[in-house]
Order: structure tokens, then sequence, then C-alpha cells
């Protein structure tokens, strides 16, 4: 028999190297495998039936500390945490294998729990863990409930159940077929989840799949907290990114079509929790799939308020065909509706959400030219970026309902900066393209002059307002309809206003307006002129150098 060559025996050493390689990533596979098979929660149901196959044995020393501890609940029976020998009694019976025994202790538990005000020492939780863990489905319901009683009174602080260990039984619970348990486990992971600390550890036990999946029962009340909990769990980053990954996304949108408002709440609100953060915009509105949005634009009618809010999903930048496609949905007139809600949230979110679809894009750059603040959104507490809709939207923006609305909100709400800082750039917007009659005909422009003196100097809200109106009375139409509300506290609250040389934005437009009307009213020139307001013009002329061109044109109509 010939002997192999150099050659062939690399080939054979590198295939023998080749299976190795294999088998140990075939072995630790398997591993891994029977190790996740062990951990589930159907093999410790089985486990569970197979110990129920026998009837425990009371044992002699258990069936002395029950005795002792129901001669305590007896005769010393207080709503106050036990003492050391009632305690360890307590701990006996509920790590006991017989039911009746732990149902004894699940029952004291719940009892307890409806009636306690005062904080639950630690050693008390010791006892929960064997009781969350019991195959009795009777001693299952009562612990988890007594434990959501405590949760809901604060008697036991969130994080130490996550400390004590709890959290691993509360996760087995979810996996009950039992929809009492179901429902109080949920509950539990709803409370435990407004932690952080809490949601991150929620998160590395992999406890979203099973909510997510107890988010489509049949029964309102597992569904509402299962989707309540996952609501809370929203409120990390990390766990927005496995929800994501997890299919979530379908299952909150389908939700948002709940009978049930508080699920319909929940899930609108994680799904603005998740719209927060723009790397998963892609995912929620993805090309081609717009149920999502078209139940969103849906909800801006609902009934209840917290549900017509329009939810920052809808309030982040989007692409111009979404933003036509919620034009196209009849969003306006929705929207419309919504700035007359009684709810302070609901007018800035909707008025926010308007300020967007009012974006011109052929406008953007020319605005950037004459002044930086131009369409920029004023927001105490909402951030909003530049966004870009199709030219069309301003020419159905701009309808006399939507105008209305707007002049209404502004004569409502004179001192909300939000309100009127995101009113005075929507009007600005529309009047830049062919809306200025309909604008000036509106009671838009009423309201703008009333909301400037009522505002103060240093409100971002009153540089979109002196804006807005130095846009406008750039057209003769617009500057006579002006003149006509141009009483003597507006005309002094104009003068003073370009003569506050520390706010240069308003007193530059301040400055404008008084131009334009100087030079296409006479009757105001007079009344300028008798005001004796022109020696504080024209200090104002002297003394800024941004404003002396147009200082200088108004004094000369003055003059001639």
């Amino acid at each position: 028999m010939g002997q192999l060559c150099g050659r062939c025996m690399q080939l054979l050493r590198d295939f023998v190297g080749f299976v190795q390689r294999m088998s140990s990533d075939l072995v630790q596979g398997i591993k891994e495998c029977l190790t996740l098979i062990s951990k589930c929660f159907c093999l410790k149901q089985n486990s569970s039936k197979n110990r129920q196959l026998y009837k425990p044995i009371l044992q002699p020393h258990e069936r002395v500390t029950a005795q002792v501890f129901l001669q305590h609940i007896e005769t010393d029976f207080e709503m106050s945490p036990l003492g050391k020998d009632a305690l360890e009694a307590l701990r006996t019976l509920s790590f006991s294998e017989n039911p009746g025994l732990q149902q004894s202790a699940a029952l004291y538990y719940l009892h307890m729990s409806q009636h306690m005000n005062i904080p639950l020492p630690v050693e008390h939780l010791e006892p929960f863990y064997a009781l969350l863990s019991s195959a009795d489905l009777e001693v299952q319901q009562m612990s988890s409930l007594s434990l959501v009683n405590f949760l809901l009174e604060g008697n036991i602080n969130k994080e130490l159940v996550v400390q004590m260990g709890l959290l691993e039984p509360i996760l087995d619970l979810l996996e009950s077929e039992d929809p009492t348990v179901q429902c109080n486990s949920c509950a539990c992971m709803m409370i435990l989840a407004v932690s952080e600390s809490n949601r991150e550890a929620i998160g590395a036990a992999r406890g979203v799949t099973p909510l997510l999946s107890l988010a489509k029962s049949y029964d309102p009340r597992v569904q509402q907290n299962a989707v309540g909990a996952i609501l809370n769990l929203t409120q990390s980053e990390k766990i927005q990114q496995v929800l994501c990954m997890e299919g979530a996304l379908p299952v909150l949108a389908l939700l948002l079509e709940s009978p049930d408002s508080e699920v319909q709440y929940y899930s609108c609100a994680s799904l603005s929790n998740v719209a927060a953060n723009v790397q998963h915009h892609k995912a929620l509105l993805r090309p081609g799939d717009r149920f999502l949005l078209r139940t969103l634009i849906s909800l801006l009618s609902s009934s209840v308020d917290k549900c017509s809010e329009p939810p920052d999903l809808l309030c982040f930048p989007t692409p111009a065909d979404i933003q036509a496609e919620m034009v196209a949905e009849n969003a306006l007139p929705k929207l419309c509706s919504l700035l007359a809600s009684g709810s302070e949230d609901v007018r800035r979110a909707s008025i926010a959400l308007l300020w967007i679809l009012s974006q011109h894009p052929p406008n953007q750059a020319r605005l950037s030219q004459k002044t930086k603040s131009g369409s920029q959104p004023y927001s105490s507490q909402i951030k909003f970026s530049k966004i870009q809709v199709l030219p069309l939207a301003n020419d159905t923006l701009a309808c006399a309902e939507l105008l209305q609305s707007l002049g209404m909100l502004l004569a409502a709400h004179k001192t909300d900066p939000v309100i009127v800082g995101h009113t005075a750039c929507i009007i600005k917007n529309l009047s830049l393209s062919k809306n200025r009659q309909r604008i000036t005909e509106s009671c838009c422009v009423e309201g703008l002059l009333q909301t400037m003196l009522l505002t103060d100097a240093q409100e971002d809200s009153l540089r979109y307002v002196t804006s807005c109106l130095a846009e406008l009375a750039k057209q003769e139409g617009a500057i006579l309809h002006m003149v006509q509300w141009m009483d003597e506290p507006l005309t002094k609250r104009l003068v003073r206003l370009a003569g506050q040389l520390e706010y240069p934005e308003p007193s530059f437009h301040a400055a404008s307006i008084i131009q334009h009307m100087i030079g296409h009213v006479p009757d105001f020139s007079l009344a300028f002129r008798k005001s004796q307001m022109a020696k504080l013009l024209e200090q104002v002329r002297q003394q800024t150098e941004e404003t002396q061109e147009l200082l200088r044109a108004a004094m000369y109509h003055e003059d001639s």
C-alpha cells in the first residue's frame, strides 16, 4: 500500500480538525438547547402535576406549627408584622408541600394586604417565594393578589421585591393557564416596571415575551395589565429594541382599535414612547404599510381625551408622502376640533402637529435669510424639528375652518406661550403662499394683535407673533385690516417694542410694522403724530443700526 503524500496528509489533518470543531459546536448547541428546555415553565408545570399525584403527608412538626400559628391568629391577631415565633411558623407553613398549609399562609398574607397600612418588614417577604412557586392554584391566586395589594399600597419596596428574587416566580406565573393568576402576575409586572432598575432586570430575565403574548389575551383584565406593563417597560430604550425585535409593533397597532379605552391608551402611549426614539421610525411607518398611521389618525376623534391626544409618533419628523397622507386621511378637521379641547396637553399637541403640517419647503430658504427665528417653533416642553410637506398642503390647511379655529384659540389662550408661539408660526407659514387674503379676512389678525399686548417682551412667543405680523404687514390689504384694530394701547405697545433694543427681533419686527402702517395708511400717520410717539421712534432710530433704514423711511412718511 502506497504512502500518502504531504499534500494529502495535510488535507486529512484539515478534515479531522474540521470534524472536531463541528463536533464541539454541536455538543455546545445541544447543551444550550437542553438548558433552555429545562428552564421552561412547561416542565415546571409537569413536575408540579407529578408532585400532586400523591397526597402530601402532614409532617408532625408541621401539624404543631399549624396549631401554634392558628392559636396566634385566634388570640393575638393584629394588623401588624408577626413576632419571631409566629413568623417562623408562617415560614414553615409557606414552605410546606401540603397545599392546605400553604393555603393558610397565603390567606393570611391576603388578609394582611387588605388591611395593613404600614410597611411590610423584609423578613416577611421570604415566604412569598415559596407561595408564588407553589403547585396549588389557590395558593398562586392568593399570594399573587396579596403581592399586588402590598405593592399598590406602597407597603413593599418595588426594588426590594426583585432583589429578594421574587421576579423569577412572578415570570413563571405569567405562563399559567389560569386567567386570575395571569391577571395578578401582569399587575405585579406593571407596578414593578415603574422602577428603572426593575425594568432592566425584567429585560435581562426575558420577561417581555410572555407579556407580549398575554397582550393578545381574550380576558380584558389580563390584556389591560399586560399592555400596561409593556407601557412602563417602553421607558427603557433597551426594551424598546427587544419589543421591536419580538414583533410588538403590529400587536400594539392592532390594540389601538380595542374597545377597552385603557388598552387603547396604553398601546397608544407605548407606541409614542417607541416613537420618541428616531431609530424606530422606519419600523413604525414602513413604506406601503399605513395601517398604524390610519389608526392613529382615527384616534384623533376618540371620545376619550387621553386617547384623542395626537400621539408623539405623529409629531416627529416623517417623510413628505406620509404627511401628505395624513392630510388625505382627513386629519385636519379632527385636529381643528381638538384645538377646542378642555385638556391643555391635547390642545398643545394638536397645535404642534398642525405647525408641522404647515411647513412649506420653497419658503424655508427665504425665511432663514431674513431672520434666524423665521418659522421655528416655540415650545417650553415639546421640541420638534423642521419638517417638509408637499406644497399643496398649505392650500388645504388655509381653510376657513382652520383659520377660525386658530383665531378662537388665540382669543381663549392669549397667555399660553406654547399655543401663541405655534399658532403664530402656522399663520406665518400659511401667509407665505397665496393665502394672505384668507388670513387677513379671518379673526387671526385681531388675535395676534391682542396677544402682543399681553405677552412679555422676554417671552420667545413674542418673537413669533411680531414676526408673523410683520410678514402680513407687507401686503397692503392686510395692513389696512390691521389698522382697524389699532387703538392707542396697541400703538403704544408697538412703539415701546421698537424701542426695546435688548430684544432685537421683536424690536425689528415692531419697527417694520410701523413703517408699513405709516407708508400705506395716512390716518395712522396722523394718529401716530398726535400720540407724541414720534420722539421715541427718533430715539430708537439713533440707537440702533439694525432698524435704522426702516425707521428713516417711517420718519420720512411722517414728515410728508
